[in-house]
């Protein structure tokens, strides 16, 4: 993602010491020398003969990758240069690095999961996020919003792994980085600290941003919230996205040329979560200003709820994002922007003390399955759906 040729120097924030909970994340030196390097550099991602195939472990060893050979899930004229304040933000989460959790690899395979967190940037140059709304198939939290994500298939597995292999699956982000188009390419960022689902599983948020670099030739590509993935109809009803920043805020930030819809963009509550003060975040992110992605197909219950989602994008214009994913929203911002919200939240990222303090309980035990045979695989697929 680039910047016009010869910007001027971003005032960027003094730099301030974060100890892994402290939201107060201010660019460093070595943060702003890259900020600075993203605004320079306009040379697109060169070529590569040989295209990478690569797994990469976000918790262990951050690898840079270049664009591939273009194929039909994206379309070209889809993104546009960071601004500033985004470049910023890339930067600081770039940078952050969660503390260890060595609870994580003592959980079993059917306690872990993990969710992709992309990131992109729209035609003004500020970050947005993709969300999805899940399928009325799946088990667990069907209708929700939530982030392409699931279970972990091994223990071998990491969970930038996992978040990329089911956003594969829900909404048709190849696996192979080789397969994404040029001019895309997907950097991981930085993985955030677990958060505790309702079905007790530990979930790895990892935050990666997807690139657009310039082509000679060709105008700065620009986003219209028109990323066009293959959806599986049988998991994902909706994809959409929204505002990073907002995720900050008590109100809808103003946009120029946009009139948000009616409606409240935030209101929230303090509820208890294993003996803990949990806060639960409610957004209700417009969807009259972008496209909403829908799957071609739809099946039984999967056109149910793709109707009642036209129905509620027609009357309210507004898609209702909490729990998990509005605290997992909220955590990304305050990291990215270097920001607390307007409102009330926890001081800390994530739920890693309630998942510690429950497996040395052991009440974080392998998950037995209920049954044997067809059925019983079936249910574990949806299961694996957070």
């Amino acid at each position: 993602m680039t910047a016009s040729t010869d910007p001027a120097e971003p005032s960027l924030p003094p730099p301030t010491t974060d100890d892994g909970n402290n939201s107060t994340a201010s660019l460093t030196a070595l943060e702003a020398a890259s900020v600075l390097q993203s605004l320079r550099d306009t040379q697109p991602a060169p070529h590569l003969e040989q295209p990478l195939g690569i797994a990469l472990d976000l918790d262990r060893d951050l690898q840079h990758l270049a664009s591939y050979p273009a194929s039909h899930y994206w379309d070209a004229s889809a993104m546009a240069p960071l601004n500033p304040t985004s470049a910023a933000a890339i930067a600081r989460l770039r940078a952050y690095r969660p503390p260890p959790f060595p609870t994580w690899d003592r959980l079993p395979v059917s306690r872990r999961a993990a969710v992709l967190v992309l990131l992109f940037a729209d035609r003004r140059g500020d970050l947005r996020v993709v969300i999805t709304m899940r399928a009325a198939s799946l088990r667990s939290f069907s209708g929700h919003a939530a982030f392409p994500g699931g279970k972990a298939d091994s223990l071998t597995e990491t969970p930038y792994q996992i978040a990329r292999r089911e956003a594969w699956e829900e909404i048709g982000l190849p696996m192979d980085d080789a397969k994404i188009p040029r001019p895309f390419r997907i950097e991981p960022l930085c993985c955030l600290p677990c958060s505790l689902a309702k079905t007790e599983l530990a979930v790895r948020p990892c935050v990666a941003f997807l690139h657009a670099d310039d082509v000679p030739g060709r105008p700065a590509a620009l986003v219209d919230e028109s990323m066009i993935p293959r959806l599986d109809a049988k998991e994902v009803a909706a994809v959409f996205s929204g505002p990073l920043h907002n995720f900050l805020r008590a109100e809808d930030e103003p946009t120029a040329g946009e009139t948000p819809p009616d409606g409240d963009w935030y209101d929230g509550r303090w509820a208890e979560w294993h003996d803990e003060p949990w806060r639960v975040h409610n957004f209700w992110v417009p969807v009259n200003n972008q496209r909403v992605t829908k799957p071609k197909v739809r099946d039984g219950g999967q056109a149910a709820l793709a109707d009642e989602l036209e129905a509620e994008e027609d009357t309210t214009q507004r898609f209702l994002v909490w729990g998990l994913t509005g605290r997992m929203l909220v955590d990304t911002a305050r990291i990215a922007y270097g920001e607390e919200p307007d409102f009330e939240h926890n001081p800390h990222y994530g739920d890693e003390k309630i998942i510690a303090r429950l497996e040395s309980q052991g009440r974080l035990p392998e998950k037995k399955r209920r049954e044997v045979g067809l059925d019983a695989v079936k249910d574990e697929v949806k299961d694996a759906k957070m």
